[in-house]
């Protein structure tokens, strides 16, 4: 049976994570000593800044396994194109450009004049940010619902994990609707649930977010099979990196409202959320390089099983607060929970693994590292 190898093998895909870690860290320590004047304080922005990644990590560990099932049908020139230009979008347009956007849009203000009131006014702009919520968990928590769902409801789902449900939903998956249906079911319960004056923004988000996923997958399956005819191949391309932008942009709506709790300044936001964003890319690539999702045949499972949790909690939130550790905790708990669940089919079937899962060294296409 093919393994992993040991720990230290791993490492070096993390080295620029590392090299990002450590400079945001000294920049976040520099902002609290420019800030405060005291060693005190540049050890207080220094903490709130690792909080943050480590809080990034464990809400987006499921992300990176949904990115790699994704990158690994790309033409590795896609594979680069999401691995560099991705990570400043993921980076600088989800941590710094969209809460500013949410911001204006909010308080009917210019993006300049957002970005003066998260500098003058981090108070206000913090509160801003949180009325808001209820709009972002409902559209966020829809769309990642239907992401959720697309991979369960598969008619052609061979791999089950949790069999007496996964194959009972396998099933219906020919019946035309079947996942939107439950979503607007859900919406709906939920949207009761709230209070009366709220019930149009949250249904009406929801939507919002619905449609986008619709959107998104039509088009990528556009521009995907425009691809497909220019290039004789069929693997993603443009389609799917915006498919991964938008999943990427939904994962990270939690993280960012969930900083506001520690931190209303938006630079530290910004370093402590981007440190973890790094850490998710290059998790992304070795499991990607790896080979670690065929290894591990009900990883991806857990996976989206945590993705669909993480959507119900992001409903739920419209209602009551539900703390960001414990949804971090409740993703990894169901990721290591499938991770052991493969360790343990693996040892009762060593050669089919072994025949399934190709040599690394062999890889038709391994991702370019940068």
């Amino acid at each position: 049976m093919l393994t992993n190898g040991p720990p230290m093998a791993s490492l070096h895909y993390f080295t620029w994570s590392f090299i990002v870690t450590a400079l945001g860290l000294a920049l976040g320590a520099w902002l609290g000593w420019n800030a405060t004047g005291t060693i005190g304080g540049a050890f207080s922005v220094f903490f709130i800044c690792a909080v943050l990644a480590v809080l990034e990590i464990s809400l987006s560990f499921d992300n990176a396994i949904v990115n790699a099932n994704k990158l690994k049908e790309m033409t590795p020139v896609w594979q680069r194109r999401f691995l560099t230009w991705g990570i400043v979008i993921a980076v600088f347009g989800m941590r710094v450009l969209f809460p500013l956007v949410i911001v204006a849009i909010a308080a009917s203000i210019g993006p300049i004049a957002a970005m003066q009131l998260a500098i003058n006014e981090p108070a206000e702009y913090s509160r801003i940010m949180l009325d808001a919520h209820l709009s972002i968990a409902a559209f966020g928590g829809t769309f990642l619902m239907m992401v959720a769902l697309s991979f369960f409801f598969d008619e052609h789902k061979e791999i089950h994990w949790v069999h007496v449900i996964e194959s009972r939903v396998s099933r219906y998956a020919s019946i035309r609707g079947a996942e939107i249906t439950f979503v607007l079911v859900l919406m709906l319960i939920f949207a009761y649930l709230v209070e009366p004056a709220e019930q149009l923004t949250f249904v009406m988000s929801a939507i919002y977010g619905l449609i986008t996923f619709l959107l998104v997958d039509i088009l990528g399956r556009v521009l995907d099979r425009a691809n497909d005819a220019m290039v004789g191949a069929a693997k993603g391309g443009l389609g799917a990196f915006l498919y991964l932008e938008v999943l990427d942009a939904s994962f990270s709506f939690d993280g960012v409202i969930g900083a506001f709790a520690l931190t209303q300044n938006l630079f530290v936001i910004a370093i402590g959320l981007g440190i973890g964003a790094m850490y998710v890319r290059s998790m992304t690539i070795m499991l990607v390089e790896r080979g670690t999702l065929l290894e591990y045949r009900y990883l991806e499972h857990g996976a989206f099983y945590a993705i669909l949790a993480l959507s119900v909690i992001m409903y739920a939130q419209a209602v009551v607060h539900v703390p960001e550790v414990l949804t971090g905790l409740g993703g990894a708990t169901v990721i290591g929970i499938a991770l052991w669940s493969s360790i343990r089919y693996n040892r009762r079937t060593p050669v089919e693994i072994e025949e399934s899962v190709p040599p690394r060294a062999t890889a038709e296409a391994p991702v370019e590292r940068h």
